[in-house]
């Protein structure tokens, strides 16, 4: 039998082509979708895309949702201690091994590795270390599509933002921008793909400023 593991997702292309990743390596049971969503607002923290989107996108994948709720300027405490219950949920349940999209940041696969040891858990990080040019190309490739509905205005500008990611918006990033947004220079939705049994409907709406991050709204259809 199988190890189970659940996906830290937040609904975007990386956490998207991890699983991707894991499901054709065929190595774990994939038992459910991890997310953090901001609950005064009902969105998925950091992306901004709307909560009823995300549970669309689970049922299109057909793999449940775990939801961590944490209120907006969330501290790092508060965030560390639900997602800490959580995971002690997660191992109850028989869980043990969480999957996560990062592909380069040395500090940030730090601090995900010792919140998950602390539970005696173990992390996967299927997209380590590979080129982000690649991994972006290849993920088109397959068929993927993926929307930006974040961006950092001091690396991008806003005709970033509300766009699908194609070979155009990959080639128009100005240089110093990571083609995966690793940096954080943007944060996408993922709609469509082959791991897809459906296509994520939605329409776009207005754009929000929130000082140096704007955010594209996608609307339920």
């Amino acid at each position: 039998m199988k190890e189970r593991a659940a996906v830290s997702w937040s609904g975007g292309k990386d956490s998207t082509f991890a699983l991707y990743k894991m499901l054709k390596a065929n190595n774990y049971q994939i038992d459910s979708l991890l997310t953090t969503i901001t609950e005064e607002v009902n969105r998925i923290s950091i992306h901004g895309v709307r909560e009823s989107l995300l549970e669309k996108q689970a049922a299109s994948l057909n793999f449940p949702l775990k939801k961590i709720y944490i209120p907006q300027n969330s501290s790092n405490e508060v965030y560390q201690q639900r997602m800490e219950e959580q995971l002690i949920e997660l191992k109850k349940q028989g869980i043990e091994t969480v999957i996560f999209g990062d592909i380069l940041l040395e500090d940030v696969r730090a601090y995900r590795e010792e919140l998950i040891e602390r539970q005696k858990m173990k992390a996967i990080f299927p997209l380590w270390g590979q080129s982000t040019d690649g991994l972006i190309k290849e993920f088109l490739s397959l068929g993927f599509k993926t929307i930006t509905t974040c961006i950092d205005t001091e690396r991008l500008s806003n005709k970033f933002l509300g766009r699908e990611i194609d070979e155009l918006f990959i080639k128009e990033l100005p240089e110093n921008v990571d083609p995966c947004g690793e940096n954080g220079e943007f944060h996408t939705f993922t709609f469509s793909g082959p791991i897809f049994k459906q296509k994520i409907d939605f329409s776009l709406g207005e754009t929000v400023e929130k000082g140096r991050f704007h955010f594209r709204d996608l609307l339920d259809c």
